[in-house]
C-alpha cells in the first residue's frame, strides 16, 4: 500500500520537473507516460484529477515565465493550442484506462508509445488545421496536412524531429515507470507472503497411534 501511495506523488514531481524550460530537448517529456500511466495504475478519479491538476498548475507557471519573457501566452491562438494539449492528454489517461496494471510489460510499452503517437497527431492536426501563426505551408490540403506532421515551418525545427523526441520518450518513460510499478507490486507481494508465512500457526504434530493390544 505504500508504494502505490508514494508512486502518484513520485510520477507528478518527474512531470513537474521534465517541463522545466530547457531541462529536456523539445518534445522530450515524461508527460506523455504520466498521463498513459496514471490511467493504467491511479484509481477512480485520482486517474483524471492528478496528471490534469499538475499539467495545470505547470501550465501556469510557464505561462508566467514566458510572459517575464515577453512572449504573448494568454492570447486566442495559445490558449487554444493548450486546449488541444490537454485534450490530448485526456485522451492518453482514457488510452490508460484501456489497460490494466497485469498486463505484460511489453504491452504497456506498446500502449505508452500509441499513447505518444496519439499526442502528437492531435497536437500537429490542430496546429494544421487552425494555423495560429498564419503559415503559408499549412494549406488545407492533404499535402499541408502531411507538411505539418513532417517538416512544420520554415524557421523551426522539423515536425519529424519532435515525431522522433515524442516517440522516444514516451517510450522510455514508460518503460521506467511501469517497470518501477510492477517492481514495486513485485517486493510488496513476496513481503505479504512472507508476512503471512511468518504468522500462520504452526500445524500440531500428530499423535502416534496406539499399538493394538497383543491378542491372547
Amino acid at each position: 500500500m505504500k508504494g502505490r501511495l508514494v508512486m502518484p506523488i513520485l510520477f507528478m514531481v518527474v512531470f513537474a520537473l521534465s517541463r522545466i524550460p530547457g531541462m529536456l530537448p523539445p518534445n522530450f517529456s515524461a508527460a506523455y507516460a504520466i498521463a498513459f500511466c496514471a490511467g493504467v495504475y491511479f484509481a477512480g478519479s485520482m486517474a483524471w484529477w492528478l496528471p490534469l491538476g499538475t499539467l495545470f498548475i505547470t501550465d501556469l507557471g510557464l505561462d508566467i515565465y514566458y510572459l517575464s519573457l515577453g512572449c504573448s501566452v494568454f492570447e486566442i491562438p495559445m490558449l487554444r493550442s493548450q486546449f488541444f494539449n490537454y485534450l490530448s492528454f485526456g485522451c492518453l489517461i482514457w488510452l490508460g484506462r484501456r489497460f490494466k496494471p497485469e498486463t505484460s510489460f511489453l504491452g504497456l510499452l506498446g500502449g505508452g508509445i500509441l499513447g505518444a503517437l496519439l499526442f502528437y497527431l492531435i497536437t500537429n492536426t490542430a496546429a494544421w488545421f487552425f494555423n495560429p501563426f498564419g503559415s503559408p505551408e499549412y494549406s488545407k490540403t492533404l499535402l499541408g496536412w502531411l507538411k505539418a506532421l513532417t517538416t512544420g515551418t520554415a524557421g523551426w525545427p522539423q515536425t519529424w524531429e519532435f515525431f522522433r523526441n515524442t516517440l522516444m520518450s514516451g517510450g522510455l518513460f514508460t518503460g521506467l515507470f511501469v517497470g518501477a510499478m510492477k517492481l514495486t507490486h513485485a517486493a510488496e507481494s513476496a513481503r505479504e507472503k512472507k508476512t503471512d508465512e511468518e504468522e500462520a500457526p504452526e500445524a500440531e504434530p500428530k499423535e502416534a497411534p496406539e499399538p493394538d493390544e497383543a491378542k491372547a
